[in-house]
């Protein structure tokens, strides 16, 4: 009786410290996070992403593993840049140059020639089984993308901003409802989007087309701007809050809020953050014994949902997103930018 009894304590108090452990890889993720919004020097998008995706898979993702992977994807990135001429002359041909080589690394079937003998590099594609990670949430990582080649509007934009840092440019991430694809300008177009799950240059048409882009949205920051270091930092804390959340659904929602507050102070009307942080107010007024604060609490709950509304958030389910999604494919002539000629080559 006694062994079954010491055995059971062992796998108790072994959970215990797996969990302990995994909480201690969420902390350190978040002050990664949090360091990098304090100190602009530290920022480093390739690090921050592998810290959540470390914490949610337990400290087992091979970091060293998926850093080679972006080194050789990397590399390759710079083959392309050097061994063509761009049809691109502004002088800002420097950065579009790497911006093309991150495009086609990414979207394009590249011949890559080794010792003499040509082989055929298979670019990432869209992953339409669990778009949204409701299943797991592991499907949106950059691990997964690079494991399997196949990934979704939340890893292949990260990927691409990642390959672009690594190139020593830069590349601006933006939303849109349920959305992430990137703005690039340069001196010859001005500002123009990158879709990376269709391989298209939309024009804003797409965009304002899901029926859901509302111009409060845009005029607020919303939708459809370019988001700085900081601003993307805060899409990586609320990824981290809800690796949290799938990790340990049971939580009193402290480090929820703490992702939350965080990253509104980097990206102020960043609507899912703002979402999250009423979600979790809601449960504590829902939570209250005591009726006189309830009521009190509410009256606030409703002005932060008021809020959310009049900086122009708006729903968009899941099935209407997909369909708006593949929209692009199905009507690319409709809203491809025809302007961009920009990595065409000579």
């Amino acid at each position: 009786m006694k062994r079954y009894l010491l055995l059971f304590l062992h796998i108790i108090f072994t959970g215990f410290a797996v969990a302990q452990s995994q909480e201690t890889l969420y902390m350190n993720s978040f002050n990664t996070l949090n360091s990098m919004l304090a100190d602009g020097t530290k920022y480093n998008f390739k690090q921050a992403v592998f810290s959540v995706e470390n914490a949610y898979l337990q400290g087992k993702l091979d970091i060293a593993e998926v850093d080679k992977e972006i080194h050789i994807l990397t590399a390759v990135c710079n083959s392309l840049v050097e061994g063509r001429f761009l049809a691109y002359l502004e002088n800002d041909k420097k950065d579009v140059n790497k911006w093309a080589a991150a495009y086609q690394v990414m979207c394009d079937s590249i011949p890559i020639v080794i010792k003499d003998k040509q082989y055929k590099y298979i670019p990432f594609r869209y992953d339409f089984d669990d778009v949204f990670g409701n299943q797991d949430i592991s499907n949106m990582f950059v691990s997964k993308l690079l494991y399997t080649r196949k990934g979704n509007c939340h890893s292949l934009p990260y990927l691409y901003k990642i390959l672009c840092e690594e190139q020593g440019t830069t590349a601006h991430l933006a939303l849109a409802p349920n959305h992430v694809y990137i703005k690039h300008q340069n001196k010859k177009n001005g500002w123009y989007n990158t879709e990376l799950t269709s391989g298209i240059f939309p024009n804003d048409s797409w965009l304002m087309a899901s029926g859901f882009v509302h111009l409060d949205a845009i005029k607020n920051g919303v939708y459809m701007k370019a988001l700085n270091n900081n601003e993307s930092i805060a899409l990586l804390l609320i990824d981290l809050a809800n690796a949290y959340q799938k990790s340990f659904p049971e939580n009193d929602g402290l480090f929820l809020i703490r992702c939350a507050d965080a990253a509104i102070g980097a990206y102020p009307n960043f609507a899912t953050a703002l979402i999250l942080r009423a979600e979790l107010h809601k449960k504590q007024v829902e939570n209250e014994a005591d009726s006189k604060k309830a009521n009190a609490d509410f009256k606030l709950l409703e002005k932060e949902y008021a809020h959310i509304h009049e900086i122009g958030y708006r729903f968009m389910p899941e099935e209407m997103y997909l369909n708006w999604l593949v929209s692009l494919k199905t009507e690319r002539e409709k809203y491809e930018n025809k302007k961009l000629n920009t990595f065409n080559k000579q």
